[in-house]
């Protein structure tokens, strides 16, 4: 249903609507809370209000998060039947047995999910198979993908690593793994010293003995590891020579050699040499690998665009960096412009060939036209958000926010307050709600 915007579902439920995949047409509804029991009910609704996937006990979307808490959803559900839970996909096909005590998502993680039954778990994927069986005390992800593989702590209290088919790497005899791996090596406790355990089992002893916590193995192994020592951060090989003293308030590897840095309350880039390559004047800095860019926030919450030879090449506020389709946009003054990553700036039909309307400002007020220019909506607005994946945008008329459908006609008149919401988003008459992590639509 991507970009119809034609039809959407009375919004008669007094709680809340979520949208598992917008591909798909299935509405998952909750009502009839009762905040003091924390019970609800469920169920399942296409665009034409009709009641679909039926015959479950409950039905929900399992949602998951990536480090900067943007919230996604699996493309299968959980459905609880005769008191176990088990897992279809979006059209209502079965694909596990109804067998597990709790089904939950694995943060950050995508298609791994967490099932427990009789009070051990293991992990299923979204076709419904066993990629772990339910017999382990603990699990966790390992890194950021499930082909990282999963710490797992077995019957006798002890921790491990198994990849994500099962087979074993780290037998289970460690008292901590961390999630700090890299190049066959994994960061183990026992008898409380903290070291790097190869896959084979043996483990690296020559590193100094004067670090509390190691941080992160480098990319290049050669160069060893970030660590702790006194609360500050510093750079040893595996030999045990100190390459960066410990003064730094925290240290990251961006890209092989080159690191984010923080001194005095500020974050700058430097070099395994120390060299600096961005002073530390910046609130944050986040490295984007596929784009080869850094992303530094400023004091006002502004943000410079850097590049890879440390130039900055755009500033303003960052709305949003799509690393798969290859644009960022900027909202910089009071107009929002697209660019790629060679940092030329294209418009939103270059960016968004699939939207049928884009916003457009003429005399001080805002309307939209279509890709070939012609307007679709007259310039009679204070402000208006792009057209979203479901087809809609939002109109801001005398302070009230409203919605149009994919065709420029009004589905919801301006009648909405939403300053104090840090995103406007609709689906029909539904809107946003105003803790956008929860990624949930209502209307009030």
């Amino acid at each position: 249903m991507t970009l119809t915007g034609n039809t959407i579902i009375d919004p008669s439920y007094e709680e809340m609507i979520t949208i598992p995949n917008s591909k798909n047409d299935v509405f998952l509804c909750i009502y009839d809370v009762n905040y003091e029991t924390g019970e609800y009910k469920t169920k399942a609704l296409n665009s034409k209000n009709q009641e679909i996937l039926t015959g479950y006990e409950q039905i929900e979307a399992i949602s998951n998060k990536d480090k900067n808490n943007n919230i996604w959803y699996e493309d299968v559900l959980k459905v609880k039947k005769d008191g176990k839970y088990g897992l279809i996909n979006l059209s209502g096909k079965e694909l596990t047995p109804y067998q597990y005590d709790v089904i939950t998502a694995i943060e950050g993680i995508k298609n791994a999910m967490q099932a427990t039954k009789e009070g051990k778990v293991g992990i299923i994927n979204q076709e419904g198979k066993e990629i772990l069986p339910a017999q382990y005390l603990e699990i966790l992800a390992l890194g950021k993908e499930s082909k990282d593989g999963f710490i797992v702590k077995a019957e006798n209290g002890k921790y491990g690593v198994v990849d994500n088919l099962g087979k074993t790497i780290l037998e289970a005899k460690y008292d901590e793994i961390t999630k700090v791996h890299g190049n066959d090596m994994y960061v183990v406790k026992q008898a409380g010293k903290q070291t790097i355990a190869k896959k084979d089992g043996s483990e690296v002893a020559t590193l100094s003995a004067g670090y509390e916590e190691i941080k992160e193995i480098l990319k290049n192994t050669d160069n060893g590891i970030i660590y702790t020592q006194g609360g500050k951060y510093g750079v040893m090989k595996l030999t045990g020579e100190i390459t960066i003293a410990p003064e730094y308030e925290e240290l990251k590897e961006a890209k092989t050699g080159i690191l984010i840095a923080k001194q005095n309350g500020k974050y700058g880039i430097i070099d395994l040499s120390k060299q600096v390559k961005i002073e530390s004047t910046y609130q944050a800095i986040n490295y984007y690998e596929k784009a080869d860019l850094y992303v530094a926030e400023k004091e006002d919450y502004s943000n410079d665009i850097i590049d890879n030879t440390f130039t900055i090449r755009q500033t303003g506020i960052l709305l949003d960096l799509d690393e798969e389709k290859g644009y960022l946009t900027l909202k910089q003054g009071e107009e929002n412009k697209n660019y790629n990553f060679k940092f030329e700036e294209k418009n939103a039909q270059e960016i968004q060939s699939n939207r049928t309307l884009f916003k457009s400002k003429q005399d001080g007020k805002y309307g939209f036209i279509d890709k070939d220019q012609k307007v679709i909506v007259d310039y009679q607005y204070d402000d208006v958000t792009e057209q979203n994946a479901y087809g809609y945008a939002g109109i801001k008329q005398d302070g009230k926010w409203g919605a149009i459908n994919n065709k420029g006609e009004i589905v919801q008149e301006p009648t909405y307050n939403l300053d104090e919401y840090l995103k406007i988003d609709f689906i029909g008459r539904w809107h946003l709600g105003k803790d956008i992590n929860m990624n949930y639509y209502n209307q009030m």
